[in-house]
């Protein structure tokens, strides 16, 4: 199925009126399609850095990871179509200080480090994040204000959770999600002797 039949089939509503099996087909080729367009928003040392951390954040193993159901190419879609330009700048700042500071202790990109190095960087921006989650608690903006500095690392893993359990295989495999269960049992009778409203 080439590209443009995806969208013509996605604008006119004909999706809604396919065979379960073959929605899921479409939505796989979907994804498919927006992993192999190049990145708009991220760079090609972004793009590397973001499908790092997120496959660090959820790694294959009997399941799909993260870099298997395309998150970076989710990721990169909404900085760049859903985002305002502030929340933009504020992930991609969030996103060079990764490499600040990699590059503070261990003398090399994010990237370039080990796994166990990786993980000692997550695990302090982690820290950092429930810090000031714990924050935020204890002094909520005034009414009306936005929130203070969203946290990076926050923005990132949720944007990482919500492409993988959007996937195919998230919502499938993880969830055991169903589009259309076995059976539907509306108006089942009571199973000890009660009555039915009718």
């Amino acid at each position: 199925m080439q590209r443009r039949e995806v969208l013509r089939i996605l604008a006119t509503g004909t999706a809604l009126q396919l065979a379960p099996a073959k929605l899921l087909a479409l939505a796989r080729e979907v994804r498919t399609l927006a992993s192999q367009v190049a990145p708009r928003t991220l760079n090609a040392h972004q793009a590397v850095t973001v499908t790092t951390i997120a496959e660090l954040i959820l790694p294959r193993t009997d399941t799909p990871g993260a870099t298997d159901v395309g998150a970076m190419a989710f990721i990169d879609l909404i900085l760049t179509e859903w985002y305002d330009e502030a929340d933009r700048s504020r992930f991609l700042s969030g996103l060079g200080d990764v490499d600040a500071r990699s590059q503070r202790l261990f003398g090399k990109s994010f990237v370039d480090c080990s796994a166990l190095q990786q993980s000692e960087i997550l695990t302090d921006l982690g820290a950092q994040m429930m810090e000031e989650a714990e924050r935020l608690r204890d002094q909520p903006p005034a009414f009306g204000e936005p929130p203070a500095d969203v946290n990076f690392y926050s923005m990132l893993r949720r944007l990482v959770l919500t492409a993988y359990y959007t996937s195919e295989a998230g919502a499938t495999q993880e969830l055991h999600f169903e589009m259309i269960p076995d059976r539907y049992e509306g108006c089942a009778a009571p199973e000890d002797g009660g009555s039915t409203a009718k």
